[in-house]
């Protein structure tokens, strides 16, 4: 045992489980963690944001493109309350993010007396956000606890967990044992029945369909092995893009998958919701399902399917491809049927979402294949859920169906930390741009590289739509008053620039990924994108629908 305060065993316990990089914004309740990461010899590199929610969201984007866990620390109260927003994306995009907050007086928590930043149960607040939070009354109970939160962040569905610390227990000296690294638990073992079942199963189907979440993003290899046998069409919404490359004719985008899906007659869904399809596309008794899931919750949720699966997708789909060898050879090659799906998926696209497309087609072609692009909720993100190519996983970095507008840029940041040398793309509308604008001086402060897109129409652009096609043009608070974009952006200390088409961007885009640190892009729109809906909300095409 060592002499230390609680705030050097937080420090500590996170240097042994391998995290060397941290984002948060200081407060009284903190002044002692952030002097034990000053005097942590360099092990922890700290990048303070200048908002609470800006280092949520880029601890949330270091873990999303990483894997690893993407630390985060602030102060009680009202600083923990502004990070929600990125623990809810985080839990909807099953990300291991660990938030650190500072909490007052140990002797003052929920007392009511009015402390500064206290708020009634905030660690019984914070739990309704995260897969598991804990409170450390005690420095000695600082490796134990911290152990258990990394094993949390490496078990089974990764999502948020939090740990809190009372301010004169950061700065307590102690006796406290030395920090263990965490592993995850193992997962369920893979019961050779259900492999047998599922193979039996997509081996007689004539049309069998994979489709896949963020569960698979560490199973590409047994996933394509998996796929090539049956010579099935993989498709991905958001956060399994890339798994399979979109260069791969196997890979289908969601309205392709869609067509398929009304034809298919089994479905294998690994580390997936499958809400989309489900719900609203329909499930006969002609289509049967085999799902896989690591969470139990998951895998039964919306309906039963035929064949259920718990465990590593890894594990599961490696178990699946070794079986199907016993069905006899691959399946006879469909890559002609699907290379002509996309052909016309894509022409569709081009012909009611052509300038959506223009510019999706520009920063694919400018940015190499191993960039990252994050999206936004805006006309061009809702499109590039199906318009965008993505080659390598954990490369397409989205909000899921938590749609937390303003998102991106923060995200963005956590991001260009974690990949310093790889180009990334956050692409944003003119709406949710300034929810985290402050955080350009973050970027401009640790000159991270970013290329960030605003496409400026003036206009909350959803929200009108639906105002003109809903409430017969009733517009109401629809209509936005923006800054000069380029000029913001260079008060900053950003390179800004601004064009109105996509020919000027592709001039302008490799000068931008040439740039040391931050560039804006402020793209001027002059007329109303065409809607993106008919690519996310497809009509019913089998009998009948999963409650």
């Amino acid at each position: 045992m060592a002499e230390i305060t609680g705030a050097d065993a937080i420090i500590e316990s996170l240097v042994i489980n391998g995290v060397d990089t941290m984002f948060g914004l200081p407060g009284g309740q903190l002044d002692h963690l952030f002097d034990s990461i000053y005097r942590s010899d360099g092990r922890i590199k700290i990048l303070h944001s200048r908002h609470e929610q800006g280092a949520a969201y880029m601890a949330f984007g270091y873990a999303q493109t990483t894997g690893r866990p993407g630390v985060y620390a602030v102060v009680p109260g009202p600083g923990l309350l502004n990070t929600t927003a990125a623990l809810s994306t985080a839990w909807a995009c099953n990300s291991p993010v660990l938030a650190i907050s500072g909490q007052v007086h140990l002797d003052g928590i929920d007392s009511g007396y009015g402390h500064l930043h206290e708020i009634p149960d905030q660690l019984g607040l914070i739990r309704h956000l995260t897969k598991w939070a804990a409170r450390i009354e005690r420095g000695s109970d600082t490796p134990a606890i911290m152990h258990e939160a990394f094993q949390q962040l490496r078990s089974g569905r990764p999502r948020p967990v939090e740990v809190e610390m009372p301010m004169d227990i950061m700065g307590e000296k102690a006796a406290i044992d030395a920090a263990s690294a965490a592993v995850g638990l193992a997962a369920p073992a893979v019961d050779p029945d259900q492999i047998r079942a599922a193979a039996e199963l997509l081996a007689s189907a004539k049309k069998p369909m994979i489709v896949i979440g963020s569960g698979v993003l560490d199973a590409g290899v047994s996933l394509k092995a998996v796929a090539d046998r049956l010579q099935a069409p993989v498709m991905a919404k958001r956060k399994g893009k890339g798994i399979i490359s979109d260069d791969d004719y196997l890979s289908v985008n969601i309205p392709a998958g869609h067509h398929l899906w009304g034809e298919t007659d089994a479905v294998l869904a690994v580390g997936t919701r499958l809400k989309m399809p489900l719900t609203m596309w329909g499930k006969d008794e002609a289509l049967k399902l085999v799902r896989v899931d690591i969470d139990p919750e998951e895998i039964s949720r919306i309906c039963e399917a035929e064949v259920s699966i718990l465990g590593d997708a890894d594990a599961v789909l490696t178990a699946l491809a070794n079986e199907l060898e016993q069905h006899g050879p691959a399946k006879q090659s469909r890559e002609d049927e699907l290379l002509a799906l996309r052909a016309a998926v894509n022409a569709d696209m081009h012909k009611h979402v052509g300038p959506q497309m223009a510019y999706l087609d520009v920063i694919r072609e400018v940015m190499p294949r191993d960039g990252y692009f994050i999206d936004e909720v805006t006309q061009i993100g809702f499109v590039s859920w199906s318009g965008f190519p993505v080659y390598e996983p954990r490369h397409f970095v989205s909000a899921a169906q938590q749609g937390t507008l303003g998102y991106g840029l923060a995200t963005a940041l956590g991001v260009a930390t974690a990949h310093p040398d790889k180009p990334v793309v956050a692409i944003s509308g003119d709406g949710g741009y300034l929810f985290n604008i402050q955080e350009l001086a973050t970027a401009v402060k640790y000159q991270l590289n970013l290329v960030s897109i605003v496409f400026n129409d003036n206009t909350y652009t959803n929200v009108q739509r639906q105002q003109d096609e809903w409430f017969d043009g009733r517009r109401i608070c629809s209509d936005l008053h923006n800054p000069d974009f380029v000029k913001l952006a260079d008060s900053f200390g950003a390179s800004a620039y601004r064009v109105d088409s996509p020919a000027k961007l592709k001039n302008l885009l490799p000068r931008a990924f040439a740039e040391p640190g931050p560039t804006v892009i402020e793209v001027q729109i002059s007329e109303r994108m065409p809607t993106p809906w008919r690519y996310i909300i497809m009509e019913q095409n089998r009998q009948a629908i999963c409650a």
